[in-house]
């Protein structure tokens, strides 16, 4: 049986980074520490890509103190369907999917009713840090609630699917799409349960797929394949997230993307932490691309330059 040692020395060789790796060699390294509010806040990333001319989900509205937890039904009464989150939360805490009405009840992504008291309830939470990072004091985002495209109809579970996609220096070097399952309760959270699928990136077309700790080929709520999918607007999709370096400044970071069917690709959020699973959703490791980026970075200027680099040097292997 191969020991621990073992183990990190196979990892090494095929590529695979660890979270200490990610932290020393690149986050910082590449990324200034002044420029981690630009990502860490989900209002200050909208509003950088909105002048940057990047398509985000509209802002309905902001609860910014307890005082104004008040207001809340009558900034909702002209909506059917929105998303509640917080603007410093991570890993999909705290995010409240609201897909249409019930009477005097929010009939929520999962199924559930929820009362006004409690929508306000879980607001004046939000405000208060408690799924913020660092349980800082935060704010509460009322948005358009993503319509996703029809691509992903037989693949996902209520919610909305988004693709990461990992940028170094401005390279697109790996993506996943993130599929919601039951277990998640309709969210595209691999922490809480849904399916992360390699996607090509020379093609767009998703790979095998992890779900929890388990390589799989289906869906296990629906049992339809999630390998071989055609993802849409991919040229598009790569164009946005070599743009993020320019956006941001930060040299490596992890862009979130969710394709509406009317509105077409959507930022939804950036991250100058992304996690590591993606390698194992690719069955890649990141290290060998991240150093292939760096031998020729000097040539890799523009953004069409760093969109070609990708697709022709991390394509995915038959």
């Amino acid at each position: 049986m191969m020991g621990l040692l073992g183990v990190a020395r196979t990892l090494r060789e095929r590529g695979v980074m660890g979270i200490n790796e990610r932290n020393a060699e690149f986050n910082l390294v590449y990324n200034e520490r002044a420029r981690y509010p630009l990502v860490d806040d989900k209002l200050l990333t909208k509003e950088l890509a909105t002048k940057a001319g990047a398509a985000v989900p509209r802002l309905y509205g902001v609860i910014e103190i307890q005082h104004q937890v008040e207001t809340l039904a009558a900034l909702l009464a002209d909506y059917q369907d929105f998303v509640i989150k917080p603007a410093r939360g991570s890993q999909g805490d705290g995010i409240v999917v609201v897909v249409g009405r019930s009477r005097n009840s929010y009939r929520l992504a999962d199924g559930a009713l929820m009362e006004q008291a409690e929508l306000e309830f879980h607001v004046s939470n939000i405000l208060s840090g408690i799924f913020s990072l660092g349980g800082q004091i935060d704010r509460a985002m009322i948005e358009y609630r993503v319509n996703f495209d029809p691509v992903f109809e037989r693949i996902t579970y209520r919610g909305v699917p988004d693709i990461r996609i990992i940028v170094f220096v401005g390279v697109p070097v790996m993506a996943m799409v993130r599929l919601p399952t039951r277990a998640a309760k309709g969210k595209a959270n691999l922490h809480q349960g849904a399916i992360g699928s390699g996607v090509d990136i020379a093609t767009g077309c998703t790979l095998t797929a992890v779900w929890r700790d388990q390589i799989v080929t289906e869906h296990p709520d629906t049992g339809n394949p999630v390998q071989g999918v055609q993802i849409p607007h991919w040229d598009r999709l790569l164009e946005i997230a070599a743009q993020s370096y320019e956006l941001t400044g930060l040299g490596y970071l992890g862009i979130d993307i969710v394709l509406d069917r009317g509105l077409g690709p959507l930022i939804l959020e950036l991250n100058a932490r992304p996690g590591l699973n993606i390698q194992i959703a690719n069955r890649a490791g990141l290290r060998a691309r991240l150093d292939a980026v760096l031998a020729h970075r000097a040539r890799l200027v523009s953004i069409a330059d760093r969109v070609a680099f990708a697709r022709e040097r991390f394509a995915a292997v038959a």
